[in-house]
């Protein structure tokens, strides 16, 4: 009987993340690879350049790394470094709480060099928690595209 209540629950585990939304937005800079992600490398310098966050503050607990970000308009999101891997220019993390409608949320922001330049790129994979599916997608997309846009206009100046 607990052999079957444990197939159970793992299948059920395994649809749950069968289910989850991606989101993804991507687009090139004129930007030389390293200097592009000396723009996204630093944990709380999202500040500098998404036009939604107006302050990040950084704090560790227990030997992990956490940001707070403020956003304009109101509204607050916590999330956790997973990992920053400064030579292949990517940084993971987590939303732990926050405004945003999604749960069980996962990020990479990276650079891929690209020529001379290099391209921007963000992904995340999630739940939808108080939204439609297609809703959250949507929030999310924008989130990414907002940023991305910004970070290629402050490239170019």
């Amino acid at each position: 009987m607990k052999k079957i209540a444990l197939i159970a629950i793992m299948t059920a585990l395994g649809a749950t993340s069968a289910f989850a939304l991606d989101a993804h937005y991507s687009k090139d800079t004129p930007a030389a690879a390293a200097t592009a992600w000396a723009g996204i490398g630093d944990f709380c310098g999202i500040s500098a350049w998404h036009p939604a966050v107006e302050k990040c503050e950084l704090s560790q607990k227990d030997g992990a790394t956490f940001r707070t970000l403020s956003l304009k308009g109101g509204g607050t999101i916590l999330e956790q470094l997973v990992e920053q891997n400064d030579k292949a220019m990517t940084l993971t993390y987590t939303i732990i709480e926050g405004a945003l409608p999604v749960a069980n949320y996962k990020s990479t922001l990276k650079v891929v060099p690209k020529g001379d330049g290099a391209a921007y790129d963000w992904s995340g994979s999630f739940d939808a928690k108080g939204a439609s599916d297609a809703d959250a997608v949507k929030t999310i997309n924008g989130v990414y595209a907002a940023g991305i846009d910004s970070l290629v206009e402050k490239a170019a100046k």
